[in-house]
Order: structure tokens, then C-alpha cells, then sequence
């Protein structure tokens, strides 16, 4: 049992909230953030209030984040591992048929967010020489006709590269889990041959417990 303490930004459903059933599974103590403070509440009611804590806040307000680490940090007593998880697409495919508004609502929680995340979890990580997950995609690591969500994981992923060398100068550790298609709610139809979200929850958690001397720096997982 890990004992150690992770959180978890958009943990009210899919990625997010099948990373917090398996870490809490094996002793973690998760932070739950995500706007919906009723499926926060209820996944608290499932695991456990020793296990988990519902932190209610939009990822795009910097203040939220930051508020909602410092009250995890003073409730669990620190911080080992931060996943900056949340993340939403686009209705109106392409750039010439693109929505400007879905465009700037997409990069307020897919690379804002993810830096907000960053910038708020880095200094309670520092504490402890802790690890930072962030969610990518393999829409990252190919070129797709017109793909503004695309481009915005391209960023997700090089961002990535570069914070490994930032964290690396006081022993932190940064992780990229990039996978293909996954169902979830992120779809509006299921999608039965894509990747489980407790499959992605599983290459989380292999990445967070992969030991002290190894730094895991990607995880790329595509449906079989």
C-alpha cells in the first residue's frame, strides 16, 4: 500500500475517475477536481472521505487550483504526485470549418489548464521530490487533417519533454500518458474497441509506482 497522495484534475468521470478508484485501491489518497461537485461527491461516498477529498473548481481559474492543492496539501499533510488530466475536444472539425469560440474554450482547459496544473502543483511537488502526469493523446504524435485538438496535444506533449528537464534539477519526475481513442464521456456514442479508462488508469499508476530510480517519461497506449 502506496500511503502517498495524488491529485487529479477532471477526476468527476473517465480518466480521471478510474485513476482515482485504482490509486485509492492501492493506498493512495486522492484530490478530486473537477467542476461537477456532485459526482465528486459521490465518487468521495465510494472510496472513502479517509481515502478521498472533493475539491470543487474550474481548471482554467488558476485561483482554483491553487486553492483547491493548498486545502489537499493541508488535509493529507503534502502532495506526492499531481495529474494534470482534464481535457475537452471540439464539435466543428477542421480550421476552416472551425468554431473561433470552441477554439479559445479548448485551449482554456486543454493547454491553460494543464499549465495552471503545472504551476500550482510544482511547488507542494518540490516538497517532495514528487511526480507530475499529464494527459496527451495520440492525436499528439501525428499529423491529422486540420486538427486544432490535435495541435493542442502536440503541445501537451512537448510540454511534457520540457518540464521532465525542469523537474529533473530537484530529483521530480513528469509523465506523459498519451493514449489513442479511449471511452469515455469525451464521445457521445460509446466506442466498445477503444481503450478502457481503467486501462489508462492502470498505465498511470504504473508510471507512479515504477520505483525510485526509474523516471517514466511516456506511456503510449493504442487500442489493440
Amino acid at each position: 500500500m502506496s500511503g502517498k497522495t495524488l491529485f487529479i484534475t477532471g477526476a468527476s468521470s473517465g480518466i480521471g475517475a478510474a485513476t482515482a478508484r485504482l490509486a485509492a485501491s492501492r493506498g493512495w489518497r486522492v484530490g478530486l477536481f473537477a467542476r461537477r461537485a456532485d459526482r465528486l461527491g459521490a465518487l468521495v461516498n465510494e472510496l472513502g472521505t479517509g481515502n478521498a477529498i472533493a475539491l470543487p473548481g474550474d481548471v482554467t481559474q488558476f485561483s482554483d487550483q491553487q486553492a483547491a492543492l493548498d486545502r489537499m496539501a493541508e488535509a493529507f499533510g503534502g502532495i506526492d504526485a499531481a495529474f494534470a488530466n482534464a481535457g475537452r475536444g471540439l464539435d466543428a472539425p477542421g480550421t476552416e470549418g472551425g468554431d473561433v469560440n470552441e477554439w479559445q474554450a479548448m485551449i482554456g482547459v486543454n493547454i491553460m489548464g494543464l499549465l495552471f496544473t503545472a504551476k500550482a502543483a510544482l511547488p507542494h511537488l518540490k516538497e517532495r521530490q514528487g511526480q507530475l502526469l499529464m494527459t496527451g493523446s495520440a492525436a499528439g504524435r501525428i499529423h491529422i487533417k486540420g486538427s486544432v485538438y490535435g495541435a493542442s496535444k502536440w503541445f501537451v506533449h512537448g510540454y511534457a519533454g520540457n518540464l521532465v528537464e525542469e523537474m529533473r534539477e530537484w530529483g521530480g519526475r513528469c509523465t506523459l500518458i498519451a493514449p489513442g481513442m479511449v471511452d469515455t464521456d469525451f464521445f457521445d456514442e460509446a466506442k466498445p474497441k477503444a481503450i478502457r479508462a481503467d486501462e489508462v488508469a492502470s498505465a498511470a499508476l504504473y508510471a507512479l509506482e515504477a520505483g525510485d530510480h526509474a523516471s517514466v517519461r511516456e506511456v503510449f497506449l493504442m487500442p489493440r
